[in-house]
């Protein structure tokens, strides 16, 4: 097989802006890897929008692009990437892929975004949870939950450090190599905190918050911690400081174009749409302006 990574991504999909598949693709393909993509929806614009148009694939028709790729002999994948999943069936059906596509390679990577909520509030049906919690989660080797989402898989609450370090601790118990939490509430008032384990390490960076909400971020942190895993031969520190430093880029970057057009007020969904082709060169080679530290594992 060729020695470029080749990336099975099963997400959804805007006409317009950056989320799913549009917000992980293009940073994998400059990262170097080579993406085939199945988009699981195809709408207008995300659903921050007040109308959404589109389509929904149905799981006979992934199915079918699915066979498509095995009879054309073109099914051997080095990684698999998830996000978005509509319902229960469908995450049952990606959980059979994943199966399937490691007979073809044992040693495929499963990168699973476990996208349920945020905030407290879910934005799945409720079904969807235990599948995630008892199909696909045990077969993930790197999870990337938010706090949120991780406290649903594991039933755990995480108030400081300690407990962060117990949920982290559940995941790994259910067999997920790397977790990592994309984003916790367990900064200040300044900053989120993202965290990082391995079973041996664990390290925390602390993010700046930024006063605007954004859709795809999720995807991007996914997408990136994905590609960089894979160029630093799994260096977890350099992965999470890659990725924390890409995606802080991109987003104030962002921010700051949109103040730009609009100084004052709330921002409209359709200016803060991440700005993934500007910060192409970003995207290549991040700047790291901050680190992360170890915490220490009982």
């Amino acid at each position: 097989m060729s020695s470029t990574p080749r990336v099975l991504s099963i997400q959804s999909h805007v006409v317009h802006g950056y989320v799913g598949n549009k917000s992980a693709v293009f940073p994998l393909q400059v990262l170097g890897l080579e993406v085939d993509a199945i988009n699981t929806v195809q709408f207008s614009t995300h659903t921050g929008y007040k109308d959404i148009k589109g389509t929904i694939l149905q799981n006979e028709d992934m199915e079918e692009l699915i066979n498509g790729l095995v009879l054309n002999d073109v099914d051997y994948y080095t990684h698999f990437l998830t996000g978005y999943s509509r319902s229960p069936e469908s995450l049952k059906k990606i959980a059979q892929i994943i199966k399937n596509l490691r007979v073809k390679n044992p040693d495929l990577v499963y990168v699973c975004d476990p996208v349920m909520g945020d905030n407290g509030k879910l934005y799945v049906p409720e079904s969807i949870l235990p599948v995630y919690r008892d199909d696909v989660v045990p077969l993930a080797d790197i999870l990337t939950p938010n706090q949120f989402e991780a406290e649903l898989l594991t039933g755990l609450t995480m108030k400081d450090l300690d407990g962060a370090v117990k949920v982290i601790q559940a995941l790994h118990n259910k067999g997920v190599k790397t977790v990592v939490l994309s984003s916790t509430d367990l900064g200040d008032e300044n900053n989120m905190i993202a965290i990082a384990s391995n079973k041996d390490c664990c390290y925390q960076v602390q993010i700046p918050k930024v006063d605007a909400t954004f859709t795809g971020t999720g995807d991007l942190f996914a997408a990136l911690f994905l590609a960089w895993s894979y160029r630093t031969k799994n260096n977890l520190k350099l992965t999470l400081e890659q990725t924390i430093a890409t995606l802080q880029a991109i987003v104030k970057d962002t921010y700051d174009n949109a103040r730009r057009i609009q100084p004052t007020g709330k921002i409209p969904p359709k200016l803060i749409e991440l700005r993934l082709i500007q910060n192409k060169q970003i995207i290549e080679e991040p700047k790291i302006n901050i680190t992360a530290t170890e915490i220490k594992l009982n």
